[in-house]
């Protein structure tokens, strides 16, 4: 299963503008992706395309997560997900 990590940028964490940037991405995809805190359990990642899930991860700024992705397309579909993580969305 392919798996990407990424680093929270937003200054804020992953808590709500971010966060539903995130969600909305994610669950546009025909992928199912999961997010969990780096060192975690695969087991207890949660459902990316979930704003609660993603309120509820509690991911602060400079907080590693490990996202994964399983089908056709998982790659480039992680590969984009972590640009949104790594984007300071509270700058803009």
């Amino acid at each position: 299963m392919p798996e990407r990590t990424a680093t929270i940028a937003s200054r804020v964490g992953l808590h709500a503008r971010p966060a539903a940037i995130f969600a909305e991405a994610a669950g546009d995809l025909d992928l199912d992706v999961t997010i969990a805190r780096q060192g975690e359990p695969a087991d207890d990642a949660m459902d990316a395309a979930s704003i609660l899930s993603l309120m509820s991860l509690g991911a602060a700024h400079g907080d590693v997560v490990v996202l994964r992705a399983e089908g056709e397309g998982a790659d480039a579909a992680l590969d984009s997900l972590v640009k949104i993580l790594e984007t300071d969305h509270d700058a803009e």
